[in-house]
C-alpha cells in the first residue's frame, strides 16, 4: 500500500467529547472514526488490525473443533419470549424496531436463544454430538455508558461460540479446552503474562463462570489475583465462600483493576429446556443436550491493545496484528527510485509494507509512522543509496541501525 493511495489521514487531535486513550490514538492515527459514543467505522488500518485479531481467535477456535457460521443480526421476538429473555426487564440491553407490518424486530445482543432453536434441524442423535458452532459478528447493546472507546461499544465485534454436549462431563471436558485456547489467544497477542482466568459469578446459569481479565489501569473490574497459580477473583464474588472453595487465603491475594477480555460460561439446559432440544443416546432414551458459550471481543481487544502498548509518539502494535509490518519511507530523488525498487522487492516477499511516497518533509513522515505504531520504520535516502545501506527503526525499542538491503529483508522475513 502507498500512502498516496491511501484516503486516510492522521490528525494532531481527536475529538473534543472523546476521552478514552485508544479512541484517541486510533482515531488520530486513521485507524477508526466515530459515528457516535460507542460506535466507530474501521478504516482500512484499522480493519487490517481488526482482521488479523480475528484470525488469530479463528486459529485457536478451529484448533478445538469449532465450526463457523454467520447468524442473523435481526431476531424475531417470539425466539426469545421461549426463553423468556425479551423482556426489556430481564434483559435491558436490547435495541428493538418493528417491521412495516409492525411485528417486532430486534438487533440480537447474543445468540443462545437462535442458535439453539438452529440445532434442533441438525441435532436428534447421540452420534450428532458434540458439536461447537463459533461466528464473529457485530453485537448491539444499548449501554448506559459508552465511554471507554472500542473497550464498551453499542456496535461491537464478538466472536461467540457455543458448546452442545452429550453430558455435563463431556462438556466440561471441552470448557477446559477452552479455557486453553483462551490462554493461548492471549498469549499469542502479547497480553498473555497479565491476563488472568478470573472466577465470576455464574448468574442463573451455575454457581461460577469464568472471565479472562487482563491487567490495566483504565480497566472497570476489580480482581484479586494469586500470581503462583495464575487465578484470580472478581470483587462481585470475593467473600469467604468462594476463597474457601478455591483454598485461597485473603493475604495472599493482590487487588488490580482489569479489562475483561473474554468470558465463558457453563450454559446447562437452560436453553436445551426452553426449546427442547433433545437427543437420542445408545440406549433410545430422550436426553437434554447440555451447553456452553463462550465470548471474546476482538473490537476490545483492539482497543485495549491499542492503550496498553502506546507510548508518547503514538500506538505500538504486536508485530503479528500490526496492519503493516515495515513504513517504508523515501528521502531525496535517489531515495524515491530506490524506494520504488525496494518497495516492489518487497511486496514480492510477500512482506506487508506501506510505503510512504509523499511529498512530504521527513519529519511528518517519521511522525506518521511512529503515531500508526508500524513496527519497522526503513528509511531510504539519498545518502544511504550512496553508501549502499539502509536504516531501520524499531517502533517498540527505538534501536536504530544501518544494514544492508538482504540483512533488511532477513528481518522482515
Amino acid at each position: 500500500m502507498r500512502v498516496s493511495q491511501l484516503f486516510t489521514k492522521t490528525s494532531k487531535t481527536a475529538p473534543g467529547d472523546e476521552i478514552s486513550k485508544n479512541a484517541q490514538l486510533l482515531i488520530r492515527a486513521g485507524f477508526i472514526h466515530k459515528e457516535m459514543a460507542g460506535v466507530y467505522t474501521y478504516l482500512p488500518l484499522g480493519k487490517r488490525v481488526l482482521d488479523k485479531i480475528i484470525q488469530v481467535i479463528r486459529e485457536e477456535m478451529n484448533r478445538v473443533g469449532g465450526n463457523e457460521v454467520s447468524l442473523t443480526a435481526l431476531q424475531p421476538k417470539d425466539t426469545w419470549e421461549a426463553s423468556g429473555r425479551w423482556s426489556d426487564e430481564v434483559m435491558d440491553v436490547w435495541f428493538k424496531t418493528r417491521l412495516a407490518n409492525g411485528a417486532e424486530l430486534g438487533l440480537a445482543p447474543t445468540h443462545e436463544e437462535p442458535l439453539t432453536k438452529l440445532m434442533k434441524s441438525f441435532i436428534s442423535s447421540h452420534k450428532d454430538l458434540p458439536v461447537y458452532p463459533y461466528q464473529f459478528q457485530i453485537k448491539f447493546r444499548n449501554e448506559l455508558r459508552s465511554k471507554s472507546g472500542l473497550m464498551r461499544g453499542r456496535e461491537f465485534w464478538m466472536k461467540d461460540l457455543y458448546s452442545f454436549s452429550r453430558s455435563e462431563d463431556e462438556h466440561n471436558e471441552f470448557y477446559q479446552r477452552m479455557s486453553d485456547a483462551y490462554d493461548m489467544v492471549y498469549r499469542r497477542l502479547g497480553i498473555g503474562d497479565i491476563t488472568y482466568k478470573t472466577f465470576a459469578s455464574g448468574g442463573s446459569f451455575s454457581k461460577y463462570s469464568h472471565e479472562f481479565q487482563t491487567v490495566s489501569d483504565v480497566g472497570e473490574d476489580t480482581i484479586y489475583i494469586h500470581e503462583g497459580r495464575r487465578l484470580a477473583i472478581n470483587e462481585e464474588v470475593y467473600n469467604d465462600e468462594v476463597l474457601a472453595d478455591l483454598n485461597l487465603n485473603r493475604d495472599e491475594l493482590i487487588e488490580k483493576r482489569a479489562v475483561e477480555v473474554g468470558n465463558i460460561f457453563t450454559l446447562g439446559t437452560r436453553f436445551s429446556d426452553a426449546f427442547d432440544l433433545n437427543y437420542t443416546d445408545e440406549n433410545g432414551d430422550s436426553k437434554r443436550v447440555f451447553m456452553g458459550s463462550y465470548g471474546i471481543g476482538p473490537s476490545r481487544l483492539m482497543g485495549l491493545l491499542a492503550e496498553h502498548f502506546a507510548d508518547d509518539k503514538g500506538l505500538v502494535w504486536p508485530k503479528n496484528v500490526a496492519p503493516y509490518r515495515v513504513y517504508l519511507v523515501s528521502i531525496g530523488e535517489n531515495g524515491s527510485r530506490e524506494a520504488d525498487r525496494l518497495y516492489d522487492e518487497l511486496t514480492r516477499e510477500g512482506i506487508e509494507v506501506i510505503y510512504d511516497d509523499r511529498d512530504e518533509r521527513p519529519g511528518r513522515k517519521f511522525a506518521d509512522a511512529e503515531l500508526m505504531g508500524i513496527p519497522y520504520r526503513l528509511i531510504v535516502s539519498d545518502r544511504l543509496v550512496e553508501s549502499g545501506q539502509l536504516e531501520i527503526v524499531d517502533r517498540s525499542s527505538g534501536e536504530q541501525r544501518l544494514l544492508t538491503a538482504p540483512e533488511v529483508l532477513a528481518i522482515l522475513r
